[in-house]
């Protein structure tokens, strides 16, 4: 079982929104029972909250499960024990989450648009101050990134095999 958390600040517009997407796509692939996906986020500001309407909205027109059942959680200590992937969705997040780094924990922490196939930006920009573009652009991106993260550990996989 790979586990894979993807990390925002607050978990409500773009961790979430990558959760939805990767879990999507890794059942696509029939592959629900060997990757499990969760999103947290640096802060605790929105702690139990459901994800932003507008990121749900924009999920839904594409078709990405009810997004409704998620709610909004900081980022444990323990989670980089638990999980093998701690993907942030940009450099401050990614910085906090080096920050929080327990000694002895296995997670691999990175930038999830390190994976990305078809764009260059290396971070999904916050679209909780803007309208509903924003929420549009982060999908897309989100969508080239948990492609390219899929590929990842399948090829990864290949190898070990």
């Amino acid at each position: 079982m790979v586990r894979v958390l993807f990390v925002c600040m607050g978990n409500i517009c773009r961790s979430p929104t990558a959760e939805a997407v990767f879990r999507q796509i890794v059942e696509e692939a029939g592959l629900s029972m060997q990757i499990e996906t969760d999103s947290a986020g640096t802060s605790d500001y929105q702690k139990g909250d459901p994800p932003d309407r507008r990121a749900q909205a924009a999920a839904s027109k594409r078709g990405y499960y009810d997004m409704a059942k998620l709610r909004a959680r900081q980022v444990r200590p323990k989670d980089f024990l638990e999980f093998d992937y701690v993907l942030a969705m940009d450099k401050k997040n990614l910085a906090d989450l080096k920050g929080i780094y327990p000694d002895g924990a296995r997670a691999e922490v990175g930038l999830f648009l390190q994976y990305a196939r078809k764009s260059e930006v290396r971070e999904v920009p916050d679209p909780y101050y803007g309208g509903a573009l924003g929420f549009d652009t982060v999908l897309d991106l989100v969508e080239d990134g948990a492609r390219g993260f899929l590929e990842h550990l399948l090829q990864k996989n290949r190898k070990k095999a």
